[in-house]
């Protein structure tokens, strides 16, 4: 088939490149691994082979992340939000309600969360060797050490797009193909157009700190994992964790030793065969969409019976009323949704963890400059949506943190911390918290102002 034609959609003020190809009757929107370049995937054999053929049974939107292939490059440190931000408006550009969301690696966090949080438009998840941690931890052993992942990244600095490079990189991962010359040519280009030395470092910096193994047991949506045990880039224990930890998710085992499963007949064979039995398998429409991912907001207007009693029941009603009237502006203007007032303060939810920050933060100084002092606290956690309402463990440990929190403070749990990544919002630990109703001890962060 014909390369197809490259297109822009807006999120926020970047252009993010995708093409659309193929006419079956489910969207597939196809997220690459770390580096992707929508024009070259077509110009060697077998990756084209493999796009052909997943054409014969989706609509396919192939798009490149900000940062890297034909996308805005200049873009910082993308948060999951923003990544999230980007596959909606590559949807909304290409006419796609609802679609499966292909994740490979490092994209396959950001393929979960979304899953997680717009259930609405998510048809199911089809992952590769998904990356839910991005160095090793004592409690997760099966990824590389941050020293691994910096000495990988230094290296590839020092000799980026040359023979060697290159060669290191199809050793891991397409293995299959390291005596064929025209691959290694071909590969060259794609890792040369794909990305520059210093912004494939500060992407792989960033794709280190990632951690969403907390909202895995929010994914409700149907979810196809596939792995290859003899891969070398990633160890098929973290195939494994995502498969275990996701209702109802299935777990198949690609044959061979590539990384990228298209590099080999059979590999190609078994990836696009699990791909397809998987959307085939689909339905069309579903109703469990209201458990949800959400960042929960509590915000609390600290001492405020003594402020009643020492300006009057009237000033304090109406110095009361307008701040609540500019706090849901405020929720507003960051995408939330005030869900109720709870008296001297409001519940609200959001659909990104730094989204929901940013307004406690300025909810905070609104409050700071009527003469006000707020606590506030925040969790991400899956809540169950109601007509008017939401219900969940994730409220009341938000509640919790919020009732933890010193006056003027912001303070977080640690989920809101590790789905931040990216962001400048800066993070300060807490002492260890145990809240009254809730198992066990909670890691709680303070956000800094600056």
């Amino acid at each position: 088939m014909e390369p197809p034609e490259v297109r822009y959609a807006r999120s926020g003020n970047l252009r993010i490149a995708y093409s659309v190809f193929g006419a079956g009757p489910v969207d597939l929107v196809y997220g690459r691994t770390a580096i992707s370049q929508l024009e070259l995937v077509w110009e060697t054999a077998s990756s084209a082979r493999y796009f052909e053929e997943l054409a014969k049974f989706a609509r396919v939107i192939l798009w490149d992340k900000r940062g890297v292939g034909l996308s805005d490059r200049a873009v910082g440190t993308p948060t999951l939000e923003d990544r999230m931000d980007d596959v909606r408006a590559v949807m909304d550009s290409a006419g796609s309600q609802r679609a499966v969301i292909f994740g490979a690696t490092d994209t396959a966090a950001m393929a979960l969360l979304f899953g997680a949080t717009y259930p609405e438009r998510t048809l199911g998840l089809i992952l590769i060797e998904p990356t839910v941690r991005g160095c090793w931890s004592p409690d997760f052993p099966y990824a590389p050490t941050r020293d691994e992942v910096e000495k990988s990244i230094r290296l590839s600095e020092e000799d980026w797009g040359t023979p060697a490079h290159i060669d290191r990189l199809i050793a891991l991962q397409a293995p299959s193909r390291m005596d064929d010359p025209e691959f290694k040519r071909w590969y060259g280009r794609f890792i040369r157009f794909g990305s520059s030395p210093s912004a494939a470092a500060v992407l792989a910096r960033l794709n280190l700190d990632i951690d969403v193994r907390a909202t895995l047991p929010a994914v409700h949506v149907p979810t196809l994992v596939m792995k290859c045990p003899g891969d070398r880039t990633v160890r098929e224990e973290s195939s494994d964790y995502v498969a275990a930890h996701v209702a109802g998710a299935k777990l198949v085992a690609i044959p061979g030793n590539d990384h990228y499963f298209w590099a080999n007949p059979e590999g190609l064979r078994a990836s696009i065969g699990a791909q397809r039995t998987f959307i085939e398998g689909l339905p069309r429409t579903s109703d469990d969409t209201d458990r949800v991912l959400k960042t929960v907001v509590f915000v609390d207007v600290v001492d405020s019976t003594r402020r009643a009693a020492s300006i009057g029941d009237a000033a304090w009603k109406s110095l009361l009323d307008r701040f609540l009237s500019e706090a849901q502006a405020e929720v507003g203007r960051f995408r939330g949704v005030v869900v109720k007032s709870t008296g001297d303060g409001l519940l609200a939810t959001f659909d990104g963890p730094t989204r929901g920050v940013r307004c406690a933060q300025a909810l905070s100084e609104h409050a700071r400059r009527a003469g006000l002092a707020l606590r506030a606290g925040v969790h991400t956690g899956e809540c169950l949506v109601g007509p008017g309402d939401i219900a969940g463990i994730a409220v009341h440990i938000a509640s919790r943190i919020c009732d933890s929190a010193a006056p003027g403070e912001v303070a977080t749990s640690r989920t809101v911390r590790d789905l931040s990544v990216g962001s400048d919002v800066r993070f300060t630990e807490r002492p260890t918290q145990t809240f009254k109703g809730l198992e066990g001890s909670w890691e709680t962060y303070s956000i800094t102002q600056g």
